[in-house]
């Protein structure tokens, strides 16, 4: 588990084991490694937000080295059936083939975007970027709304 302070506001960040494994496990460790990506699912409360679940690649996605476009009819239906269950959209992640990655212009557009076009009732939305080293430092976590962007940083023990 990796927990991130949202500020001085109380609230969290958790990525349970499950999801933190879900990301090293797609890592671009070597030349031939495509990008890999999906969507965040999470329980909310008033303590801040838990995410649960990591999805994607998909088939049908586009991936090359430095490229990953998703196929967006299967994000909106795993947002139906994920929703169904009680868990909730709260963002993207997707990797680079870098040790510790920073979001391009495109990333960084992509998600406002995302933000912008969906219905929901967040105060910004979670891009996680995965690099190749295997400690915190090769997760870049930032929320994100239509105009700014917050970094944010492990905390705790539980890091």
């Amino acid at each position: 588990m990796i927990k991130y302070e949202i500020g001085g506001s109380g609230q969290a960040i958790v990525f349970t084991d499950e999801v933190v494994d879900h990301f090293l496990r797609h890592r671009q460790q070597r030349f031939w490694h495509k990008e890999a990506g999906g969507q965040l699912f999470a329980r909310c409360s008033s303590e801040g937000i838990v995410v649960e679940e990591a999805t994607g690649p998909r088939r049908s996605d586009v991936r090359k080295r430095t490229l990953y476009l998703p196929d967006r009819l299967a994000e909106q239906l795993e947002i139906n059936e994920r929703h169904e269950r009680g868990l909730h959209y709260v963002g993207d992640w997707h990797t680079h083939p870098e040790l510790t990655p920073g979001f391009s212009g495109q990333d960084l557009a992509s998600i406002q975007d995302c933000f912008k076009r969906s219905h929901h009732e967040l105060n910004a939305f979670v891009l996680v970027i995965v690099g190749q080293d295997f400690s915190p430092q090769g997760l870049q976590v930032t929320l994100h709304d239509q105009k700014c962007v917050w970094e944010l940083f492990p905390k705790g023990p539980d890091k």
